[in-house]
């Protein structure tokens, strides 16, 4: 109840007194803010991940150790534009989708000495 009385009060105050109308721009402020940070702290970095892997899907040759997203792990022996073929065992080959690998394998199973 006190609430409705104060906030009755301070739109007569601020009908009374046209000075202490707030600027349109300035009740959008706390959006624009928000949306500063989302931009920065999700988009920004996820348009660059983007970017670095669509680099490294076109940079991929026959011959290269890889890894797929489900964790297969293969030497590429045949590419078209959408289907990579891995060999995964001596004579076990596995036709993948392109956008399903993940990276060169080379530096996945190295140890950091301490």
């Amino acid at each position: 109840m006190l609430d409705l009385i104060l906030s009755s009060a301070n739109a007569q105050a601020a009908a009374a007194n046209p000075a202490m109308q707030q600027n349109p721009v300035m009740q959008f402020l706390p959006f624009i803010l928000v949306f500063g940070i989302f931009y920065f702290l999700m988009i920004k970095p996820q348009k660059k991940k983007l970017e670095q892997e669509q680099t490294m899907l076109k940079a991929l040759t026959k011959g290269d150790e890889v890894y797929t997203k489900t964790g297969l792990l293969g030497t590429i022996v045949g590419m078209t534009e959408k289907i990579v073929t891995l060999e995964v065992a001596s004579g076990v080959k596995l036709k993948v989708v392109r956008s399903q690998v993940a990276g060169k394998s080379t530096g996945l199973f190295e140890t950091e000495s301490k």
